[in-house]
């Protein structure tokens, strides 16, 4: 019965469809099958990824270190005929201080790409880390912890435990990278800061939480002959300090430079930029790379002291407080505005000044010479010179 029912429904579908004609058979195309290639297991990638990594980022502070001239740690032998020779060789003309910021690591990216990496995994909460965590981290060189905590909590990277900083712990360790990281850290919250941030009471707590560290790095690193990243201290410390600092030296200074000679402009701003840090820096024996940075911000502080007494009868725009101590930026801007006001300085300006304005422009002009020459100059002239 089944079997004679279901005859009966394929003869009536059979029936009802609709005949189609019959046109020119389509070739077919032939086949070529391909398989793709695996792609690697996602354990495979994080085991390259765990490997590749470290080596990268040591590789980007190498950079880094030669892009600030800091020299490797020196060999035994090499302190013993150090200690051979005459104290103080002479810097090589050709020699160039690049700032800090500058140079502020590209390193920091990457790691903030690996650490946004290694989050991928799932989204945890986040609490600040205690003070021995920073403290493994530096001993660690976990240098994506250290950024992560600078993200979310940077007071925690400037925060005292017990009698020591993170910094001075990367000090002590004599951990070099991890320094130059914590730096470069201080660095870029100070200059993230906006006009309005400096008024709030947790700021001003910040700031000087910050600057006790950069004393404290200052003092432990002349007692313990660690003078590489002196000069990167000090312009970080001034760096905190603001436009205020750079605005009261500037008329200091001004005050000077309408003494003449008697005022002795150079060394009054000479020792303005030396005793600002500490004591101990103040009087710190030879440091290369810090005379080089203290004569460079000598030189700029008399240059806006200079231009500053021409504001004031000749209308134009002041010297940029962000140039400050940052190679020939103040020099360049100097020059420029002594070129675009020529007929009204020569007018307007007197005579004293004038002659001034053109001892700064002849001596600190060049790059064939360091700063400390060129300022040694200047002080012959400006604080030794028969004057005018």
């Amino acid at each position: 019965m089944v079997a004679h029912v279901a005859a009966k429904d394929f003869e009536d579908e059979a029936g009802t469809r609709p005949s189609t004609p019959m046109g020119p058979s389509r070739e077919r195309s032939p086949s070529d099958p391909c398989l793709p290639a695996r792609l690697p297991s996602s354990g495979f990638l994080q085991r390259e990824a765990e490997r590749v990594a470290p080596k990268a980022v040591e590789a980007e502070l190498e950079r880094i270190r030669k892009s600030l001239e800091i020299p490797p740690p020196p060999t035994p032998q090499e302190v013993e005929e150090e200690k051979s020779q005459p104290s103080s060789p002479p810097m090589s003309p050709k020699s160039k201080r690049k700032s800090f910021l500058d140079a502020l690591p590209a390193a920091f990216q990457a790691a903030k790409m690996l650490r946004t990496a290694s989050q991928g995994r799932g989204d945890r909460p986040w609490k600040a880390p205690e003070p021995y965590e920073i403290l493994r981290a530096i001993e660690r060189k976990d240098i994506m912890f250290l950024m992560e905590v600078r993200d979310r909590s940077f007071q925690s990277l400037v925060q005292k435990s017990g009698d020591v900083t993170p910094l001075i712990h990367a000090m002590r360790i004599e951990h070099t990278d991890m320094a130059i990281v914590l730096l470069g850290a201080f660095s870029r919250y100070i200059n993230n800061l906006q006009d309005e941030d400096l008024e709030k009471p947790e700021t001003k707590k910040l700031l000087k939480m910050l600057r006790i560290n950069l004393k404290t790095a200052i003092d432990f690193g002349l007692q313990k002959q660690q003078k590489d990243l002196m000069a990167s201290f000090l312009q970080t410390l001034i760096m905190s300090e603001g436009d205020s600092w750079i605005a009261l030296q500037t008329a200091d200074i001004a005050v000077a430079l309408r003494q003449g000679t008697a005022g002795k402009p150079v060394h009054e701003a000479q020792e303005a930029v030396r005793s600002f840090a500490t004591k101990s820096l103040g009087k710190a024996d030879f440091i290369a790379s810090l005379e080089d940075y203290i004569a460079n911000a000598t030189a700029d502080l008399v240059m806006m002291a200079a231009w500053s007494l021409v504001l004031q009868v000749v209308q134009g725009d002041p010297l940029p407080a962000y140039y400050f101590a940052r190679d020939d930026r103040v020099y360049r801007a100097f020059v420029e505005r002594l070129d675009r006001h020529r007929d009204a300085i020569q007018l307007k300006v007197g005579r004293r000044l004038r002659w001034q304005l053109r001892v700064l422009r002849t001596q600190l002009e060049g790059r064939n010479r360091t700063y400390r020459s060129k300022v040694e100059s200047l002080a012959k002239e400006l604080d030794e010179g028969e004057g005018v």
